[in-house]
């Protein structure tokens, strides 16, 4: 007898579906994994949507932090840290904290928010079968230079050059950087490419600028970047740069405009997956999402400190005017 639920206890354990361990846990783990720094916490739209199905940090959810603060390097030991604690899943901030999760354990899933395409990426075969343990949410936000270059050039019509500041250890810069050439090129524009991967290289990167004629600026999405946001917005008022941002934390910290999905609304999808993995849903049979929502902010304030006259067209189709 005991023999056989020994047995029966070996092929019970090997056909858990992915996610069942969190049914079986009074208070579930979540694994965060972040590529950015520690000062990051779990999104606010990521908490609404566990909320929505009744997940409540320290009530009956535990969150179980990693953060890589910038050093990729980190994210598969970090990934490998939370596999050993048998979270229920993970989820996960940039690209490369996505890959590392993946790969640590195919029978933990993985919930993302990024902003490339998981298809090109090798992070899932398809957006409607994701085929593997991990689903999520792509802003695409990448996808969307074209628009910011369009946005930033009517805002200043005699610009000539345009400069792209990216973090080389970031895989997503060099197609980022080829993405924006094509369409600096559509424009008319030159493209210069600038690299910072820490404080001192920002400093050179826009003093680099400082000589430049008829230049502005476009900054790529980057966990780095995105959290020296206060520098980058201080160096580009020093410099009189305008400046278009992959996210309006930017404008929120004094930058001109940016062009970016509602994060909100895409963390908190990333949390109804989450939910619904721990209910025992397995990720393959959930859609990878895309954001709707892309809002295009303007500071008018910095426009004004940089003697720019934005033009009614571009005011009226912004989604928020900060004044």
């Amino acid at each position: 007898m005991r023999r056989r639920e020994f047995i029966a206890g070996i092929v019970g354990s090997a056909a858990w579906p992915l996610g069942a361990r969190a049914q079986g846990q009074v208070t579930p783990t979540i694994g965060f994994l972040s590529g950015t720094s520690r000062s990051e916490t779990l999104p606010e739209g990521f908490r609404q949507g566990l909320s929505q199905a009744g997940y409540i940090e320290g009530r009956n959810l535990t969150i179980d932090y990693r953060w890589a603060d910038g050093h990729f390097e980190r994210l598969p030991a970090l990934a490998g840290e939370l596999v050993s604690h048998r979270v229920a899943l993970i989820a996960t901030v940039t690209l490369p904290a996505a890959m590392a999760a993946k790969i640590a354990s195919p029978m933990t899933p993985v919930v993302f928010v990024i902003g490339e395409d998981p298809v090109k990426a090798g992070l899932v075969a398809s957006l409607n079968r994701p085929g593997g343990n991990a689903t999520g949410v792509s802003d695409f936000i990448n996808q969307l230079v074209q628009k910011r270059l369009e946005f930033i050039h009517s805002a200043v019509p005699t610009v000539h050059l345009i400069a792209l500041l990216v973090n080389p250890d970031n895989p997503n810069s060099e197609p980022d950087i080829k993405e924006t050439e094509t369409a600096a090129g559509a424009l008319g524009l030159k493209l210069l490419v600038v690299r910072a991967t820490n404080d001192r290289e920002l400093e050179t990167a826009f003093g680099a600028l400082d000589h430049e004629q008829s230049c502005v600026l476009c900054v790529n999405i980057d966990p780095f970047l995105v959290d020296a946001r206060e520098q980058i917005v201080s160096l580009a008022a020093r410099y009189r740069l305008p400046a278009i941002y992959p996210l309006r934390e930017f404008v929120d910290a004094g930058g001109l405009m940016s062009y970016s999905p509602n994060r909100l609304a895409s963390w908190r999808q990333a949390g109804m997956y989450a939910a619904r993995i721990l209910h025992g849903e397995n990720p393959t049979d959930l859609p990878v999402q895309q954001a709707q929502n892309v809002e295009l902010v303007i500071n008018l304030k910095t426009a004004k400190a940089l003697g720019l006259t934005m033009p009614p067209a571009l005011l009226a189709r912004a989604d928020e005017v900060i004044e």
